[in-house]
């Protein structure tokens, strides 16, 4: 069962959900939270890598603006993670990403990145920016930053995950992924946005399972 730890980052200390295999693990995680905060959704999704067999951290992104905040689904909920991811900016927000990584790092864990919503732009940043084998589900603010490039000669690998019927992110934009990152996997669901949460309107079981198991592939081949 996971604990919160305080992390030392460059925006301040912050929370992050910790949690690790019962064995010896295979890698390191940092999964990146929606707009809704480190809620009881995204510290399942944590429990579920570390039971994979990742040492996971879930840093909790807003804590530089509004400490523990944990947010539902509905409309006003949504306003007010937008307003906080709108305050924390990706700058600050793959910093922190950054910060746990370089935790995990430093334990000697072979380390990724797996964000949903915000959290899967700010995952393409820390593949972008931070050298991080990443996941990206559903990003739906990655377009502005597609001309980015992984520092060569590193070329960390990434995966996305996209719902065909996802409102938020039109086919051209995962067109302009495919045309901007060729040799990328690009993964699209009959399903809409928040695929992966089961506590969403837009969860779709077989997507995510689907979904879940490609990124389990995925890390086991990029952090080996």
């Amino acid at each position: 069962m996971g604990h919160w730890i305080d992390l030392d980052t460059p925006a301040g200390t912050v929370a992050a959900w910790r949690t690790d295999p019962s064995a010896v693990p295979r890698g390191g995680l940092v999964v990146i939270q929606e707009i809704f905060g480190v809620n009881a959704h995204i510290r399942d999704v944590a429990e579920r890598f570390a039971q994979a067999g990742y040492a996971v951290l879930a840093p909790a992104l807003f804590d530089p603006v509004e400490r523990g905040v944990e947010l539902g689904y509905d409309q006003s909920a949504a306003a007010r993670g937008v307003e906080l991811r709108n305050a924390v900016g990706f700058d600050r927000a793959t910093e922190i990403v950054g910060a746990a990584a370089h935790l995990l790092q430093g334990e000697g864990l072979r380390t990724g990145a797996v964000g949903f919503c915000w959290g899967g732009s700010v995952a393409f940043l820390a593949n972008t920016r931070l050298d991080l084998p990443a996941v990206s589900y559903y990003g739906a603010r990655t377009v502005p930053f597609l001309s980015e490039r992984p520092r060569a000669p590193v070329r960390a690998p990434i995966l996305f995950h996209f719902g065909r019927h996802d409102g938020s992110i039109p086919p051209e934009a995962i067109e302009q992924h495919r045309q901007a990152l060729p040799t990328a996997p690009i993964h699209l669901y009959e399903a809409g946005h928040g695929f992966n949460c089961n506590l969403r309107a837009d969860y779709d079981a077989d997507s995510a399972a689907l979904a879940w198991t490609r990124t389990l592939d995925f890390l086991a081949d990029s952090l080996k």
